[in-house]
């Protein structure tokens, strides 16, 4: 996620708690839904795809900081 803003990303994730936090959190979801998907993990496609639209959520907050970020530098 994010490869090519590598260098912004690890300066938001020292710098802004949220920002932080918030990627914390789809790290998790990413864990929860690769298991699933592989079957480690098993729960119901309901779940799965409520999680999946949770990550997308979650990454697209992401990208809107870094947005924000990238306008004020």
């Amino acid at each position: 996620m994010f490869e090519n803003q590598k260098d912004q990303m690890e300066i938001l994730l020292k710098s802004n708690d949220d920002f932080r936090r918030l990627y914390n959190h789809h790290q998790a979801l990413e864990k929860r839904v690769i298991a699933a998907e592989n079957g480690t993990a098993p729960m119901e496609d309901l779940a799965l795809n409520q999680m999946k639209r949770e990550k997308l959520k979650a990454k697209d907050q992401l990208t809107r900081i870094m947005d924000q970020a990238d306008s004020v530098v």
